[in-house]
């Protein structure tokens, strides 16, 4: 069995739905190869959110991202058994910016996982799995194990939908389309959005969870999979 094999059959034992490997010039410390892994959030837990979170999607976003940091972490064990480096990106922490805050994690999962061919960056600035839409969170782990890479990024699905730019509470989604390159600036304003989250839902996850706008996608609902 063969690295990718092993990798594979880890990750599918571990729950996770989606995987896909991808090449990068700009990976952290030099490591190019990435393994973007794509776990599927809870549909009940999403649909119960109306016009702000609830303590029981805080509770699974938080419980999801800290097992998606447990599972990369032992597919970099994995990696690094057999001799290679390896960099896991946290599921969720921003890296502050000369001191401020910027939003903005070390490397983006979506921007992994779209050139994975996994899926597709929408105008909500959220990951449109090719099945689940935006009710996923995302891992990666950057490598120097030279894996099969994909460099494909499926087309929009987006089209006039502009379905999350009106649900937006905090009017933050422009409802510009993504493509490679683009600022994320250009399609969210992510202090708006988290203006907005911690004025508003301090009671709830201490204001660093919203989920309006994976509640509201057309692209969550099964009966619109075949749209995809």
């Amino acid at each position: 069995m063969n690295i990718e094999e092993r990798i594979r059959n880890k990750l599918a034992s571990c729950g996770v739905y989606d995987v896909g490997f991808t090449k990068v010039p700009d990976g952290p410390s030099g490591l190019q190869y990435a393994i973007s892994i794509v776990f599927p959030l809870s549909d009940a837990v999403i649909d119960e959110i109306r016009d702000t979170p609830t303590y029981s999607y805080f509770h699974h976003y938080r419980t999801v991202n800290a097992y998606i940091d447990r599972i990369i972490l032992e597919v970099g064990l994995l990696l690094q058994s057999k001799g290679y480096r390896y960099i896991p990106i946290a599921a969720s922490q921003s890296m502050p910016v000369d001191g401020k805050r910027n939003h903005m994690g070390r490397y983006s999962h979506k921007k992994t996982a779209a050139l994975a061919g996994l899926g597709y960056i929408g105008k909500s600035s959220l990951f449109l799995h090719q099945v689940y839409g935006p009710r996923v969170r995302l891992g990666t782990v950057f490598t120097d194990c030279p894996l099969p890479a994909l460099e494909q990024i499926p087309p929009s699905i987006c089209d006039d939908c502009n379905i999350c730019m009106k649900s937006c509470p905090a009017g933050a989604i422009k409802g510009v389309e993504w493509q490679a390159g683009i600022d994320r600036s250009q399609i969210l304003d992510a202090d708006a959005c988290n203006g907005y989250m911690r004025d508003h839902f301090m009671k709830i996850g201490r204001g660093s969870v919203c989920g309006i706008c994976i509640k509201v996608c057309p692209y969550s609902q099964h009966t619109n999979i075949s749209n995809f």
